[in-house]
């Protein structure tokens, strides 16, 4: 990630939060309207677009603010993957929030809906344990794939992660303090009421914890030095960092003296070798 700037990386929590729940709102007004009388291809309608939109948006911001675009992805970055203080985590917040609620104001206003408070119930006993699920699986996803150093596959994995978790959880996998809350905000397909809203926050609270915790022990071999793969000090000292080049030594043998046969060189003797230093630009 780059040393962006903290206000640069709160704008982009900002936009990736708002521009989120605007895919979410804005696809669900949009499935209903367009299959009013199908629920199930309402929600494939919206699942598809929040995956695709979802990966995306990860792909575009992830190098500037590591895309959370969640409260409990930047609680578990800071504790498990130690990457944020407490100040930074609390504007991180702050910023997905008031981002989510943007979003659904935008959404609503593009199709002339009215921001209103949702009187949509979900909560239920199986709805908040599939939010316990939900969050359970999508932060241990993150923590494990940034751990194993495959965080450049984090864009297309989580978004297909809750493509398919809107259908294999009854709750259609919120997983998100942030758009929670902000989908609190529009009586439409994608809303949910305060009563359920604080439901899912607090089972997503749980989800998260356990999540973390089980990655960091799935993955925490990974953090500490495998001495079959260790590199000896004579070739670690061929592979050296210097700057923004790396100076890569290639090791060439000497030339033999002219008119000397390898039967008349001494026994022990072998191939004297020179480095030749060949810099090559690193990126």
């Amino acid at each position: 990630m780059d040393t962006a700037s903290l206000p640069r990386r709160a704008t982009a929590e900002f936009l990736g939060t708002a521009g989120l729940v605007a895919v979410v709102v804005g696809s669900g007004i949009a499935a209903s309207r367009l299959s009013p009388q199908d629920v199930g291809l309402q929600l494939l309608e919206n699942s598809l677009a929040t995956a695709l939109g979802l990966a995306v948006l990860i792909a575009v911001l992830q190098p500037i603010s590591g895309a959370h675009f969640n409260p409990v992805v930047t609680l578990a970055s800071a504790r498990v993957l130690e990457r944020a203080e407490r100040r930074t985590q609390a504007i991180y917040v702050a910023a997905q929030v008031a981002g989510g609620i943007a979003g659904t104001a935008v959404a609503v206003a593009m199709f002339h809906a009215p921001l209103a408070v949702s009187t949509t119930d979900r909560a239920t006993v199986g709805t908040v344990l599939a939010e316990v699920v939900a969050t359970t699986g999508l932060v241990g996803l993150i923590v494990v794939m940034v751990r194993t150093g495959r965080g450049v596959w984090v864009a297309p994995t989580v978004g297909a992660y809750i493509g398919a978790a809107y259908w294999f959880t009854s709750s259609t996998s919120f997983a998100n303090p942030a758009v929670t809350v902000a989908r609190v905000f529009t009586d439409t397909f994608a809303g949910i009421a305060p009563t359920s809203a604080l439901w899912f926050i607090a089972a997503q609270l749980v989800g998260a914890t356990l999540g973390a915790i089980t990655a960091a022990w799935l993955t925490a071999a990974r953090r500490e030095p495998n001495p079959a793969r260790q590199v000896p000090e004579s070739a670690r000292r061929g592979f050296e960092p210097h700057g923004a080049h790396f100076s890569i030594v290639l090791w060439k043998p000497r030339r033999r003296p002219a008119g000397i046969t390898p039967h008349e060189r001494r026994a022990g003797d072998g191939v004297r070798a020179e480095p030749v230093a060949h810099s090559v630009e690193s990126g």
